[in-house]
C-alpha cells in the first residue's frame, strides 16, 4: 500500500477486500468488532483498511487489518479513493457512513461485490444504535456474524511513560464535548489529594488547555504529556493506566480497549450511542435529554450539568473497587 504500510500476513496474490472507515481514532476502535467480523468472513483474503495513515500502527494490531490505504479528509467527509492500486478489489465494506458518497467512492473502484447501507440491497440504518452494534449488525445483514463484543486489543510492546498513573484528558476535538478546565482541574486536586499519582495528557493543539488544568490543579510540569503523544506510546499508557477520566473522545474508547477503568463523560451524545459496553469497570456519565450537535463550537448544555462531586465520586468509586468488582446500582445521572 505504498507509504501506509503492510502487515505481511498475506500476499499481493490474494484476492483483496478494502473496507473504508476514514474517520478518527474512536471510529476506528468502535469498528474493531466489525473488522474482526469481515476478518473471519474472508480468511484467504487481503483485508484493507482505508483509514487516515496516522492510525495505521493501531489498525494493525487489532489482528483483523492486513494493510492501510492512506485515505482522510477533512471533518468526516469521504475521502479520495483514486489511488487504489492494481486490479479492483474483491469486494469493497462502506463503514464509512450511509451515504452515497461513500458509497460511490467505493463504487468508483468497481469492486465484484459492494456492501453498503446505500446499495440496493443494504440494510436499513440504525440511527439509535451503539456504533459497534450498528455496524455489526449490518454485517449480520449480509450474512456476516459478527460480535459488538469483540473490541479488546493486546497490551501494546510500547512501554507505558507512567505505568499506574490516573490519566486525565481534559481535551475533546469539538468545544461541545469540551468539560470545563477548571473543573477537570478540580477533580485532579481531589485526585491527587487521595493520594493518587495523575498525568495529564493532550492532543495536538491543547497545550494551553492542558497546562492551565495542570495550574489550577497544582499538576507538577513533570506530569504532563503535551503536544501529542505517539499513538504507540498514547495506547501503553492507557494500557497501564490505573483509571482513565476523560470526555467522550477516542481516549475513552482506548481505555475501553484495553481493558482499563474509565470514567467518561457526555454530553451532546448519550452514552448509549458511543458509551462503553456494560460493565463494571467504566462509568458514563451525563444528563438526559435530547441530543445535542457533537461538533459544535460551544460545551452542551447537558455536559455542563455534570459537576465536580460527582465526578470525583465516580473516580474514586472506581479506583477504590477491586478490578471487575460489580458496583452498586448505577446512579440516576449515569448509564452503565
Amino acid at each position: 500500500m505504498g507509504a501506509a504500510g503492510r502487515g505481511g500476513k498475506r500476499g499481493d496474490w490474494a484476492p483483496r477486500v478494502l473496507v473504508l472507515r476514514a474517520l478518527g481514532l474512536g471510529d476506528l476502535l468502535a469498528g474493531v468488532p466489525a473488522l474482526r467480523g469481515i476478518r473471519r468472513a474472508f480468511p484467504g483474503h487481503q483485508l484493507i483498511l482505508a483509514q487516515p495513515p496516522g492510525l495505521t500502527e493501531l489498525a494493525l494490531t487489532t489482528g483483523a487489518v492486513d494493510a492501510v490505504l492512506a485515505a482522510e479528509a477533512p471533518g468526516r467527509a469521504v475521502p479520495d479513493l483514486s489511488h487504489w492500486p492494481g486490479p479492483p478489489p474483491e469486494v469493497a465494506v462502506d463503514l464509512h457512513g450511509n451515504g452515497p458518497e461513500s458509497r460511490d467512492a467505493l463504487a468508483a473502484l468497481h469492486p465484484r461485490r459492494l456492501l453498503a447501507h446505500a446499495c440496493p440491497d443494504g440494510p436499513a440504518w440504525l440511527a439509535h444504535a451503539n456504533e459497534r452494534d450498528r455496524w455489526c449488525a449490518f454485517l449480520g445483514a449480509y450474512g456476516i456474524p459478527a460480535d459488538p463484543r469483540d473490541l479488546r486489543l493486546s497490551r501494546p510492546a510500547t512501554p507505558s511513560p507512567a505505568p499506574g498513573a490516573v490519566v486525565v484528558h481534559p481535551g475533546a476535538a469539538a468545544c461541545s464535548r469540551r468539560w470545563p478546565g477548571e473543573r477537570f482541574a478540580a477533580v485532579v486536586r481531589c485526585l491527587r489529594a487521595a493520594g493518587h499519582h495523575v498525568i495529564l495528557t493532550g492532543g495536538p493543539g491543547e497545550d494551553d488547555l492542558v497546562r492551565s488544568v495542570a495550574e489550577r490543579g497544582g499538576q507538577p510540569d513533570h506530569d504532563l504529556l503535551t503536544g501529542g503523544l505517539p499513538l504507540g506510546q498514547l495506547s501503553a499508557l492507557v494500557a497501564e493506566a490505573s483509571l482513565v477520566l476523560s470526555g467522550d473522545t477516542g481516549l475513552a474508547h482506548l481505555a475501553v480497549a484495553h481493558g482499563t477503568r474509565s470514567v467518561t463523560l457526555f454530553g451532546p451524545v448519550s452514552p448509549r450511542m458511543w458509551g462503553p459496553p456494560p460493565g463494571p469497570d467504566h462509568l458514563a456519565l451525563w444528563k438526559p435529554g435530547p441530543p445535542g450537535d457533537p461538533h459544535g463550537r460551544t460545551p452542551d448544555t447537558r455536559l455542563l450539568r455534570i459537576r465536580t462531586g460527582e465526578v470525583a465520586a465516580a473516580c474514586l468509586m472506581l479506583l477504590r473497587a477491586p478490578r471487575g468488582h460489580r458496583r452498586p446500582a448505577t446512579p440516576a445521572h449515569a448509564a452503565p
